[in-house]
């Protein structure tokens, strides 16, 4: 690998140029404004006044992957051994354990475009080819069969509900694709970061259709504790030791205060409140930002608008970098996940509350009428 083979996020240009402004109205980041439970923090205190600073071993606190294991049980009736739950410096470090145990140098990873961008810059990081599949709006975003029957790949990695787009899978495609993987010998890696965050329907874990598929969930978003960097990654239960191993090398183990305050994070009561807000936002922007811009779908999941601002634009990035200079309206340009017609799309994220987010829309609407 080399270090030009890994891009930069241009989001976080805009996120350090949207600092300039004063008044800045922020659509661009992907980081929910929401703080986590009181409970998250009462317990994070605890860990702290008993000195909770040492090393934990290196698949994470027994206790939370006990955790972990019945809210599978309870979410989506699947029973996962503790043993095959690995605790992560974020969904980053889950990403590399699940890369590291599938693919072997120079194989094909599978991706969507558009897609997470982190996703080819850990395949370019571990000399892993991505091997990226074109969506669209005609499958709602989602990947199927008769994408991977035209590609080599060793392992394909979906996300659902996804970034940017906000799409979740079906249970029959989700389901289809995981059987299909299954008997071309194709690793399975699902992202499920948003689960949680989904408001006509709930999500579908693959671990509901086979104990050979890979799941990486986290904290950051449904659990609203971004800067705890904890995340994990379910492996099949052959692969646990592996996994084990290439943890102790990679990051020793997770933060051991995040691991301890997410002991508290489950907060039933309380998620639902996370869910309700961000459902109210979601409703807001889409129904705002339709007045404005193309929108191919009412995002399923996640905090995020995939918004086709072509009748403007044909250079996302020039248009981003636009509404920033001339109204301080900060979005993420669409060219940041891949190169699939995204040049004819920004990234609208619904993480701030909507007195916010009103103040953004009234500027749009002013500038780009008065700009025809």
């Amino acid at each position: 690998m080399r270090y030009d083979d890994i891009s930069s996020f241009i989001v976080m240009d805009i996120v350090r140029d949207a600092q300039k402004y004063e008044d800045s109205i922020h659509f661009e980041i992907g980081q929910p404004d929401l703080k986590p439970s009181l409970k998250v923090k009462k317990a994070l205190q605890k860990a702290v006044d008993e000195d909770k600073f040492s090393y934990t071993e290196s698949l994470g606190l027994l206790s939370l992957r006990e955790k972990i294991s019945l809210m599978y049980k309870e979410n989506y009736n699947v029973d996962i051994e503790p043993s095959r739950i690995l605790l992560t410096p974020g969904t980053s470090g889950a990403f590399l354990v699940a890369y590291t145990l599938t693919l072997k140098h120079k194989e094909n990873l599978g991706l969507s475009d558009p897609s997470y961008p982190c996703y080819k810059n850990f395949a370019n990081m571990l000399d892993i080819n991505p091997s990226f599949m074109n969506i669209d709006k005609s499958t709602n975003y989602e990947l199927t069969t008769k994408h991977l029957e035209k590609e080599d790949i060793q392992a394909l990695q979906i996300s659902s509900p996804s970034n940017p787009t906000g799409n979740l899978y079906s249970k029959e495609n989700l389901k289809e694709l995981v059987e299909y993987c299954k008997e071309k010998d194709i690793a399975f890696i699902s992202d499920e970061l948003y689960h949680g965050l989904t408001y006509e329907e709930d999500a579908h874990t693959a671990l509901e259709f086979s104990d050979d598929v890979f799941v990486i969930n986290g904290f950051s978003k449904y659990y609203c504790m971004p800067g705890m960097r904890l995340g994990w990654i379910i492996v099949p239960k052959s692969l646990s030791r592996e996994a084990e191993k290439i943890a102790q090398n990679i990051f020793i183990s997770a933060p051991t205060l995040s691991q301890y305050a997410a002991l508290e994070a489950f907060d039933k009561e309380y998620l639902s409140e996370v869910k309700n807000i961000f459902k109210e936002r979601r409703d807001y922007l889409y129904n705002e930002l339709s007045t404005i811009f193309n929108i191919d779908a009412k995002p399923d999941g996640a905090f995020y608008l995939w918004a086709n601002v072509s009748k403007y634009t044909d250079d996302s990035f020039a248009f981003a970098k636009e509404l920033l200079e001339n109204i301080h309206v900060a979005t993420t340009p669409g060219v940041d996940f891949g190169s699939n017609k995204t040049e004819q799309y920004l990234r609208f994220a619904y993480t701030r509350d909507i007195e916010h987010m009103s103040d953004g829309i009234k500027r749009l609407k002013k500038y780009l009428n008065d700009r025809k």
